[in-house]
Formats: structure tokens, C-alpha cells, sequence
């Protein structure tokens, strides 16, 4: 049986936390406006494809990006990646703890 993304990246926030690194969990979804019934159009410049986890480490910014066992990467969020190594840092697509661990965080 597969485990769900939401189980792994909270496994993965906790092994953060008890390694002491500085991170923060993303969300990118924008508000809802309850009067018009849609959502609000994210603000200019917002980026598609951010990593579910942004990590620093020693100076480096590393993006993690969390998917199921099946999951598969956007095309944003292969443009993310991509952008993200060429401008210098680190992206993991993580489907188990030990993915992050093995990557040494």
C-alpha cells in the first residue's frame, strides 16, 4: 500500500525539526474569495512549480519537492527544478524520508 504525499512530507518536516534545519512547508494555493466563489489571481511574478519544502543548508537553498511512490512532476515543477540548479541550488523530488536522509539533510 502506498503512503500518502501528506504523511511523507510531514515525516520529512519532522526529521527537519529534530535535525535543526532551517525550512519552511509551501503552499501555493491562493485565497478563496467566498463572495465571487473563485479564487484570487495569485499576485504578478508568483512562480508555478515551487517545492513543497524549502530547505537551507550550509548556505546552499534546496527545494523538495514531495511525491508518492506513482507521482509524477509537473511541467512547472520540472521548470522550478531546473531553474532552481542552473541559478545554483539543489532540487530533490523525495518519495520516502530516506530520500532526504540519503541526500544529507
Amino acid at each position: 500500500m502506498a503512503t500518502p504525499e501528506g504523511e511523507i512530507v510531514n515525516a520529512i518536516c519532522e526529521y527537519l525539526t529534530l535535525k535543526r534545519r532551517f525550512f519552511y512547508r509551501h503552499n501555493q494555493i491562493p485565497v478563496f474569495n467566498k463572495d465571487r466563489g473563485t479564487f484570487r489571481a495569485m499576485p504578478k511574478y508568483s512562480m508555478r512549480g515551487v517545492p513543497d519544502i524549502i530547505c537551507v543548508k550550509d548556505g546552499r537553498y534546496i527545494g523538495i519537492e514531495v511525491k508518492t511512490e506513482k507521482g509524477v512532476l509537473s511541467e512547472h515543477q520540472h521548470e522550478f527544478g531546473r531553474g532552481l540548479m542552473l541559478a545554483g541550488g539543489d532540487y530533490l523530488v523525495a518519495r520516502s524520508l530516506d530520500d532526504v536522509m540519503g541526500f544529507g539533510l
